[in-house]
């Protein structure tokens, strides 16, 4: 098995989430004993959230940077970040290290083509939801996405920043994106795209008004696939 490097801590509930889903696939499909080869870094998160200047983002991604070095010094043969919204800083991280990134945007594209979907909603954090560094790559394997509802993005920044991203978990959570999904369907979308590591604490994922691709779960099926050295599974 090769061995993976994930950039963690953003939140650290999404990072034990990547850290269990990637060793149970690598269990079933290795040997009831196997485990996965990770080298995890979990950064401090205080200096990560929220970010809005353009010099916070520099920053963050000059921290994200110098982690991604310094797991493939320590022997990491390809990364993932464990986090939707740190792929805006994908480029500047791909191109400081020697090894592959597994872009989870990507992964979900592929996903939702592979199931015959045209159109999609987006769910996440703000500038998951408005800019184009994560909506391009679903275009780019020609999936229609919804535009962002504005009530929707301030609701949505409230739950995972103020709740899940502290590990809390609330009723009135799960039906606020019950509400927001039900709505993405009656303006026409063909699937929900999770695209924050922590939304499926309050989404049923394999029970739901419409097909949900959780980013997650499918960068975790990727991450194990590149550790077993396997294709994707159709």
């Amino acid at each position: 098995m090769r061995k993976l490097g994930i950039i963690g801590g953003m939140s650290w509930v999404s990072t034990a989430m990547y850290y269990e889903r990637i060793n149970r696939i690598v269990q079933k499909r290795a040997a009831p004993m196997a485990s996965a080869p990770l080298l995890i870094e979990s950064l401090d998160f205080c200096q990560l959230y929220a970010l809005v200047e353009e010099r916070d983002w520099q920053r963050a991604g000059n921290v994200l940077i110098e982690s991604a070095r310094r797991l493939e010094g320590a022997g990491a043969e390809a990364l993932i970040i464990g986090a939707n919204s740190m792929h805006r800083l994908y480029d500047d991280i791909a191109a400081s290290v020697n090894i592959p990134v597994l872009h989870i945007a990507e992964y979900v594209g592929m996903a939702i083509k592979r199931a015959g979907h045209r159109s999609a909603a987006l769910i996440g954090t703000r500038n998951v939801m408005t800019e184009s560094f994560y909506r391009k790559r679903l275009v780019a394997h020609g999936i229609d996405l919804l535009p962002p509802r504005m009530e929707f993005v301030e609701m949505l920044d409230k739950i995972i920043y103020d709740e899940l991203m502290v590990g809390k978990v609330t009723r009135e959570a799960q039906r606020t994106l019950k509400t927001i999904i039900i709505n993405k369907a009656q303006e026409g979308a063909e699937a929900i795209v999770l695209a924050c590591t922590e939304l499926d604490l309050v989404v049923d994922v394999d029970a739901n008004v419409l097909p949900v691709f959780d980013s997650t779960r499918i960068h975790c099926e990727a991450a194990a696939n590149w550790i077993l050295e396997q294709e994707a599974v159709h």
